[in-house]
């Protein structure tokens, strides 16, 4: 078989770097957004922050209706969106905070000794350690009790097997160790605070906290009593069979579920390190109804005003002006050259996110005009990605990123773009009304329900369709889920 050579002629859809960097730039939360540019600002020479700001427009508004303004000033956050417990503070070499980090450049008129106190905030595992040194242990059980600590989960349950944990202790530290020391350690740790660390599963972690208040009654000791022999039938709230084997009266009952249902199922959780982005929502958007009239203003605060280095632009223009054939001097100018098209491809897809975000915003404001002005969920049209796709010119893709995560802040509260996407359903006269109006409706049933008696799904069906809605039981079933509410025999209070 011989070799040989042809051409051939693909037509294939690639995505340049710049396509992709506004891909991801897109994906990135506001609160990271700043992370982001300071990244780039690093990295990048030639790229530097402008002295002063100038006004970005976005595009003519997409609808007459109602007038959107665009623009740079952010109100003033509300106080949930405070971020100022995630303050970096710099560290000198001696281990020291920087002087300038201590003082308050809003009151100079502070005393030059005065300091501003600094939240010091103990992790999890810190916590433990501390209560670690209080025990009266040698070198060998201690670096055992340290091994059983590093194994906590961030719910503070020990999941891990002990056989496990042996195997670490004789593979890492050399140290040969029966399951029963473990065991031993793990008690001790068992004592620790909060409650419930330590614990295997969860009815292990609610009667560790339930024998630390045996003292305060009767009910303690039943509460104790119920999750040792009945815990199967708690969990799935099966009161009158537990309230029968143990001939309690319905008060007793009733105080005793009040008991349990108290305790913290995750005695770790609120000392987990939880991602900025994730802990402060930072809306992008920010909604006003000014006398029927909608104004939008784009949160720009962390995408701040950039440009390229002119010493960059005057250093490329001298060496352009020097010798050619010097190797070093070509070099330079490629050098220069690649940083300072890096620096405008950066700004320009900063400021491409910001046209994107913008007309995206502006097509939704259109789409669901009444529920911004009365903040009324049954007020939704139905409302998919191809409906802004198609308004804006973007692809669906884009609409999807966009919509997953970014958040607008309204006077009914803040909520993702994603929240007011939803399908169609018809109703009896065949008008389409959007599901989200249907989930609203459904869950202000459930709230309104007696607590004793449940509606099931049947009778939430019967009750959807008396008000016009065409829709079926498994589809009651199936929202009712996407709304996190359990099933009624879940929600069965006494």
């Amino acid at each position: 078989m011989s070799l040989s050579q042809s051409f051939q002629q693909k037509l294939l859809q690639k995505l340049s770097p710049q396509q992709i960097q506004l891909m991801k730039l897109l994906q990135v939360p506001t609160a990271n957004l700043e992370e982001r540019v300071q990244s780039e600002l690093e990295e990048n020479p030639a790229l530097e922050m402008a002295e002063g700001e100038k006004d970005v427009e976005f595009g003519e508004d997409i609808d007459n209706e109602f007038e959107s303004e665009i623009s740079d000033d952010e109100p003033a956050p509300l106080d949930e969106y405070d971020a100022a417990d995630n303050t970096e503070f710099i560290i000198d070499d001696d281990g020291e905070i920087a002087d300038y980090k201590l003082k308050d450049d809003n009151y100079p008129e502070m005393d030059d000794n005065a300091v501003i106190p600094i939240k010091i905030e103990t992790s999890f595992h810190e916590l433990l350690t501390d209560q670690l040194g209080m025990l009266e242990l040698d070198e060998r059980n201690y670096t055992i009790a340290e091994q059983v600590l590093g194994s906590l989960d961030d719910d503070g349950y020990l999941r891990r097997a002990l056989s496990s944990i042996a195997d670490d202790l004789a593979f890492r530290q050399g140290i040969e160790v029966a399951e029963k020391e473990i065991e031993k350690i793990v008690l001790h740790i068992q004592d620790f605070d909060p409650a419930g660390i330590g614990a295997r599963d969860l009815q292990e972690c609610l009667l560790l906290q339930l024998k630390r208040k045996k003292s305060e009654g009767k009910s303690v000791q039943l509460a104790i009593t119920i999750l040792t022999k009945y815990f199967e039938e708690f969990t799935k709230k099966h009161y009158e069979k537990i309230q029968r084997h143990l001939e309690l009266t319905d008060a007793e009952i009733k105080e005793v579920v009040g008991q349990i249902i108290k305790l913290n199922p995750k005695p770790g959780g609120n000392f987990t390190n939880i991602d900025k982005a994730q802990t402060y929502i930072i809306p992008d958007f920010y909604v006003l109804n000014n006398g029927g009239q909608l104004e939008l203003t784009l949160n720009s605060r962390n995408a701040p005003e950039l440009r390229v280095s002119e010493g960059y632009r005057d250093m490329l223009k001298d060496y352009e002006k020097g010798s050619k054939k010097d190797p070093r001097q070509k070099e330079a100018v490629v050098f220069i050259k690649q940083k300072i098209d890096a620096a405008k491809w950066f700004i320009d897809m900063i400021e491409q996110r910001q046209a994107t975000l913008t007309n995206t915003m502006k097509a939704i404001l259109v789409h669901q005009k009444a529920f911004f002005l009365s903040g009324d969920e049954t007020a939704l049209k139905p409302m998919i990605l191809k409906d802004i796709a198609l308004q804006t010119g973007l692809d669906i893709s884009t609409v999807s990123r966009v919509a997953n995560s970014k958040f607008v802040q309204t006077e009914f509260g803040t909520f993702r773009l994603k929240f007011f996407f939803s399908e169609s359903l018809s109703t009896d006269t065949g008008e389409e009304v959007s599901t989200r109006e249907v989930k609203k409706i459904l869950s202000d049933l459930i709230e309104s329900e007696e607590k004793h008696v449940p509606l099931s799904d049947e009778i939430l069906t019967d009750m959807l369709q008396q008000k016009g809605y065409n829709i079926a039981r498994r589809t009651v079933a199936k929202y009712r889920e996407q709304l996190h509410i359990p099933v009624a025999r879940l929600r069965k209070e006494l």
